[in-house]
């Protein structure tokens, strides 16, 4: 039996179907969300054989209302996940295009306490992708940029609009750009890890979303905590393999 998990977010669907019997992966997909996610689904699920869809993201409720099928939220989803590739995960950070999540696993691996930051910009990707524009820089290479930076700078702003007008005050004195990037890689980290701090939970960190893929991001973490964060293949698959893996473990 083939289970598809799908999870909408707002800059991406993911969709990842995995044979219930056997447990491997068997398919894998990716493509923008956009200004018409209804038809980018019907465009990824289009000629797919699957018995069984499960959905997750902010836009389970359209997967769901199309293919009448089950939905799960982002944590629960992250979660299985996670605990999915990495057994020992203790806590999960997912940095996505739009939101910010801390989440606490028990010995078990069931969903403990969580904290979401999805009311602004502040922290996310699109925070990234914002600055990284300003830089003229693709966001692909904005995090090897930032890396080139000297530490010690401050950003003091997390909003987008003034923490890119603060970027611009310091290039006007002659900071050079690495560095700006680089404190800019350091604000997004330090208001992640005061998240993870308010879970409070022990255990290894799996690092999950498309900005687990930014490599300044991941260092800067690893330097804060001391230790390695676990982060997979495809950490923006990570919903999508979680909604999959409760499809399949429900033999729905």
């Amino acid at each position: 039996m083939n289970v598809t998990g799908i999870d909408v977010g707002s800059r991406a669907i993911k969709l990842m179907q995995i044979d219930s019997i056997s447990g491997d992966v068997v398919l894998v997909k990716k493509t923008e969300t956009t200004f018409n996610p209804r038809s980018q689904i019907l465009r990824m699920m289009d000629g797919l054989t699957t018995d069984v869809i499960v959905a997750t993201g902010y836009g389970r409720k359209m997967v769901q209302d199309i293919y009448e099928c089950e939905a799960i939220t982002e944590i629960l989803a992250h979660a299985l996940g996670a605990r999915r590739l990495f057994a020992e995960a203790g806590c999960i950070l997912d940095i996505g295009g739009q939101d910010t999540k801390a989440i606490a696993l028990d010995h078990k691996g069931h969903v403990g306490k969580f904290e979401m930051n999805d009311r602004c910009a502040a922290g996310t990707g699109k925070f990234l992708e914002f600055m990284a524009t300003s830089f003229q820089i693709p966001i692909e290479k904005f995090g090897d940029f930032a890396l080139e930076g000297r530490p010690g700078l401050s950003i003091n702003s997390m909003c987008t609009v003034f923490a890119e007008s603060e970027a611009t005050s310091l290039m006007a004195i002659g900071i050079p750009s690495e560095d700006i990037a680089l404190a800019l890689h350091a604000s997004v980290v330090k208001r992640s890890l005061s998240m993870l701090k308010r879970v409070a939970n022990s255990g290894p960190i799996v690092f999950s979303g498309g900005v687990a893929r930014n490599k300044c991001i991941v260092k800067l973490l690893e330097n804060e905590l001391q230790s390695p964060v676990l982060t997979a293949e495809h950490p923006e698959m990570m919903g999508a393999l979680g909604a999959a893996t409760h499809g399949a473990a429900k033999g729905v």
